[in-house]
């Protein structure tokens, strides 16, 4: 009996039989499928979507041009450009984004002291061409004014686990 066990455990014949039985199960369960454009699965609320830039309520931008966010970003795209205006206080000139190279990991939200760069819940965008996947410091900003109160209403519900 001990040379049969052993040569069903030598050549993985268990393993083999537990995963044709995982497999089985899974052949006969009900699928879940969903049309697509019609129909949408729930998103996560701290789904991390497409960039924006965000104003205070006098309409001033944010951004205070620190570059904390092109500084932690890990795959190198985000590019800031900042001058020193006439009151003292820094703004940025050119605040780029790189689309293609974002791996949406939040670093860039979590290191703004400001709260100025935040990821919306927006999943569906597309480009009409490779240098429109560079957004800029206006579409940015613009994003961040048609979804402000989307944005200020997720960020307020996930204040508890900042």
């Amino acid at each position: 009996m001990s040379v049969i066990k052993r040569f069903v455990n030598t050549w993985g014949l268990t393993e083999l039989v537990r995963g044709l039985g995982v497999t089985g199960r899974y052949m006969f369960k009900k699928k879940f499928t969903i049309q697509y454009p019609e129909e949408k699965t729930p998103k996560s609320p701290r789904f991390r979507g497409l960039h924006a830039l965000r104003r205070y309520p006098n309409g001033e931008e944010r951004c205070i041009g620190c570059k904390l966010c092109e500084a932690v970003c890990p795959a190198l795209a985000i590019t800031i450009d900042s001058e020193e205006r006439e009151d003292g206080t820094r703004r940025t000139t050119r605040y780029n984004i790189d689309l293609f190279k974002c791996i949406y990991c939040g670093f860039c939200e979590e290191s703004c002291p400001v709260d100025s760069i935040v990821l919306t819940d927006i999943d569906e965008y597309h480009f009409e061409s490779g240098e429109s996947g560079v957004v800029t410091k206006i579409d940015l900003l613009n994003l961040g004014d048609r979804y402000e109160a989307q944005i200020a209403s997720a960020r307020q519900q996930d204040s508890a686990y900042r």
